[in-house]
């Protein structure tokens, strides 16, 4: 069942790792299919020995559709965001040093520069901490559902990652490759901006008309930026 999507999500995981964005076990990518079910990495299994027949195929209640081996423990994180926006199809989730570093220290990561507005349409916006409710009845739910509150006004195709308070990285796209690569950029984002503020902790926000620019000649109705297909 699905095994060119388990081989997706197999080599978007080994991508992951390769990247050096997670160690151990730590992280996992998922996709979703078009019959609506969920292909993500089996709970922690390294890397290194991991098949793509061991991806877990499940629905979108978390029961496993598919798969010998238990799904991720983020499982219903990823559910609740493919629930809360119907674009994504493919989710990363990562504890990468610089990245968790603005996470643990509750601070979005701002467009300080245009690499930032290249990829992202704004800040990536950190959620607020979870009660302890929230944490202990349906924990991972509930950070899915943090996450989709704090994009109650703003746009999960503009602004394809979020940071969870005291926790980690969301990334998320149109493929489980694409999520990655949204990853990857997250991290690299916030070490510029975190090397940015030791050098200059007074240092301002893009201006809107650049973050505008950047962000529409990639992504915009008339983008412009590489060539056409």
């Amino acid at each position: 069942m699905l095994e060119e999507l388990k081989q997706e999500v197999y080599e978007a995981n080994l991508q992951l790792y390769s990247s050096g964005l997670v160690i151990f076990t730590w992280g996992n990518v998922s996709a979703l299919s078009k019959n609506g079910l969920v292909v993500i990495k089996p709970s922690g299994i390294p890397y290194e020995t991991m098949k793509p027949k061991d991806m877990v195929v499940v629905d979108l209640k978390g029961s496993v559709v598919e798969g010998e081996l238990k799904p991720s423990s983020d499982l219903p994180t990823h559910i609740e965001l493919y629930k809360a926006c119907s674009s994504i199809k493919g989710i990363c989730h990562t504890h990468s040093s610089y990245a968790t570093s603005f996470a643990q220290a509750g601070i979005s990561i701002e467009p300080l520069g245009t690499t930032h507005a290249d990829y992202f349409y704004g800040g990536i916006p950190c959620t607020r901490e979870l009660n302890d409710n929230e944490i202990y009845q349906n924990y991972e739910s509930n950070t899915g559902k943090v996450i989709v509150e704090t994009f109650k006004e703003r746009n999960f195709n503009e602004i394809p990652a979020c940071l969870v308070k005291n926790h980690g990285v969301f990334s998320w796209s149109l493929s489980a490759k694409q999520a990655v690569k949204n990853a990857v950029i997250v991290e690299e984002i916030a070490k510029m901006n975190f090397q940015t503020l030791a050098l200059n902790a007074n240092s301002t926000v893009l201006k809107h008309t650049v973050l505008d620019k950047h962000y529409q000649r990639k992504h915009g109705e008339k983008a412009y930026y590489g060539q056409r297909s």
